[in-house]
């Protein structure tokens, strides 16, 4: 291995040419050899220092002296963190997000630009975004990268105003750039609780953050089949899944223009009645979901279901034209899901026992036992459903008594169920197979993932606190678009976070499209040592950031002539590793 070099810098004057115009830049380089190459690295750019200065540095650095002579200082006047600005900004602008917000640079697009970015690096509120802009209270090189100059709440509740205008649009590029004909559209909704009191959004439903004390807000994501956000809506806060499915089937037919699609969305949203009202007999349009429990029973009572179809396969495709005309069903067998929902159905039972027990000990006392039926009753009802078991115990009270006794045909009929999950689609065989079918239904855990991002783990979309309509609408897609981005650096950084960069490996020692995913031999070597094959510590994206933010841009004042330059802190092989993934200059 080549031995590195000592590092020798020097300034360099470069000149461009363009539509007939000279620009000269005077920048301060490092160069180097390392690993049997020659780099360079650019510390800073002189050209604002005067000339006679500049002329001084070039000599003493010519002559290896000391930058600085006779007593001089630098003074290091501000320090703001700059790697994590320099990675996320440069891949919106890799990615041509940039472009998508509107074709030519103006204030609105630099300020969105600039919320999305703030969004991934340090979610909080608008207000907290504006200090976070401005000069005097900048926590980062951001908005000295956008030259955004001056930043009021009011300029970004404006720009929040233009993107919500653009949405349509956006989205529309957003659909040709990554949909096509016959592609996969992966389809979920979530909510998130509401903060505020004047949107007429809001509305007290189902909380799946589980603040029932809140009103919420609704939406659905519309995402590609590698979990790539394209879309979202914001609907009222009791809307139910199916009606927001509704509604997204008619803006991907109309909108887009998308002649050919295939839905997938689980058993709560796209239900037979949908299926029925919206999807069966039109043409270009197919949907893959899955059967709820109830419709799963009544196919093992008719004889559909045989437990004889999976002692060879985990998977078998059967029809039922009587119940789901035009349908393929494909019945799947997850042993390691059975044996759970078998143990814990058990721990269940037993817990309802212990709890039942003592209301038969207290019954059966000599000195002030519990009797009358009323009573005994009421002792019972607090208990019996408190772990949903009352289907699985027949119950005997009199005045004096109370037994209870485990409905065996009852638990045995629900254990045939163990494992049993049915895939319903109107795909053609010829179009995919059992296998892609329910791999199809599975990638739904993609779009589970972009609510998790969303919500808690990075962009943090909830408390929402804008009482405007269309600022709540503006707010979700803010997010979303955030999380596009978020999206496209994860798939690049792969190789140092906690991520399977070798998911065909994983996928070839999977048993089966049924069995749970796994991850390949060198992602479980790097959970393992924490560390890449290269050697780099693997990291979470939001420490990979906080790492990267590390890397600062400081402005130095020389003491003799008050001259000030920019110069970078020294990045780390790891700093360097991940911008280079980002395909961003290290």
């Amino acid at each position: 291995m080549s031995q590195n070099k000592p590092r020798r810098v020097h300034i360099e004057i470069v000149t461009k040419t363009h539509k007939g115009k000279v620009y000269r830049s005077v920048l301060l380089r490092r160069t180097f050899r390392e690993d049997g190459k020659v780099k360079h690295e650019t510390l800073g750019n002189l050209s604002d220092l005067p000339d006679d200065l500049i002329g001084v540095m070039k000599q003493r650095l010519a002559d290896g002296q000391p930058l600085i002579g006779n007593g001089g200082t630098v003074q290091i006047v501000r320090s703001l963190p700059h790697g994590n600005v320099a990675a996320v900004l440069g891949t919106a602008r890799n990615i041509g997000l940039d472009r998508l917000l509107f074709s030519t640079r103006c204030r609105e697009r630099d300020l969105v630009l600039a919320m999305i970015v703030d969004r991934v690096i340090s979610p909080g509120s608008k207000l907290s975004g504006c200090v976070g802009l401005n000069e005097h209270t900048a926590q980062n090189t951001l908005a000295e990268e956008l030259q955004l100059g001056d930043v009021d709440v009011h300029d970004l509740y404006g720009a929040m105003d233009w993107l919500l205008a653009r949405q349509k649009r956006i989205e529309n590029k957003l659909v040709k750039k990554h949909l096509s004909d016959g592609t996969l559209v992966l389809f979920d909704v979530s909510s998130s609780y509401y903060t505020g009191k004047k949107s007429s959004l809001i509305q007290h439903g189902y909380s799946r953050d589980h603040r029932r004390d809140r009103p919420q807000i609704v939406y659905g994501l519309l995402c590609d089949r590698d979990g790539r956000p394209i879309a979202v809506e914001v609907f009222a806060g009791n809307t139910a899944d199916p009606t927001a499915f509704t509604d997204l089937v008619q803006r991907i037919r109309k909108r887009f223009g998308i002649e050919r699609v295939v839905f997938v969305g689980d058993r709560g949203m796209i239900t037979t009645a949908r299926i029925n009202e919206d999807l069966r007999g039109i043409e270009g349009l197919d949907w893959i979901s899955a059967l709820r429990s109830d419709s799963i029973k009544k196919l093992v009572k008719a004889g559909h279901v045989d437990r004889s179809l999976f002692d060879e396969a985990d998977l078998a495709e059967i029809t039922a034209e009587d119940e789901f005309p035009g349908e393929r069903l494909i019945v799947c067998r997850n042993p390691i899901l059975a044996e759970e929902r078998s143990r814990k159905r058990e721990e269940l039972l037993k817990a309802t026992e212990k709890k039942l027990d003592v209301i038969v000990r207290a019954t059966q006392r000599k000195r002030n036992s519990l009797s009358g039926e009323q009573e005994i009753g009421l002792r019972v009802g607090q208990v019996i459903g408190l772990y949903k078991m009352r289907k699985h115990f027949e119950l005997e009270i009199t005045e004096n008594s109370f037994s209870y006794s485990r409905r065996e045909a009852n638990i045995a009929a629900e254990a045939a169920l163990d494992g049993l999950y049915v895939i319903r689609t109107s795909v053609s065989a010829e179009a995919m197979t059992p296998e892609e079918t329910v791999g199809a239904y599975k990638s739904l855990s993609q779009v589970e993932r972009a609510f998790r991002s969303l919500k808690t783990v990075d962009l943090q979309l909830r408390p929402i606190y804008h009482h405007n309509d269309d600022r709540i609408r503006a707010h979700v897609f803010l997010c979303m678009l955030a999380y596009y981005v978020e999206w496209h650096m994860r798939e690049r950084l792969r190789e140092v976070l906690f991520e399977d960069t070798d998911r065909e490996s994983a996928e070839s020692e999977r048993r089966s499209i049924v069995a749970p995913s796994v991850r390949s031999t060198s992602a479980r070597q790097k959970d393992a040592t924490r560390t890449t094959d290269s050697g780099h510590p693997v990291q979470s994206f939001q420490d990979l950031l906080r790492d990267l933010a590390t890397l600062c841009r400081c402005r130095l004042r020389l003491e003799s002539s008050d001259a000030e330059y920019h110069q970078l802190t020294k990045s780390s092989a790891t700093q360097r590793r991940a911008l280079e993934l980002l395909e961003l200059v290290a």
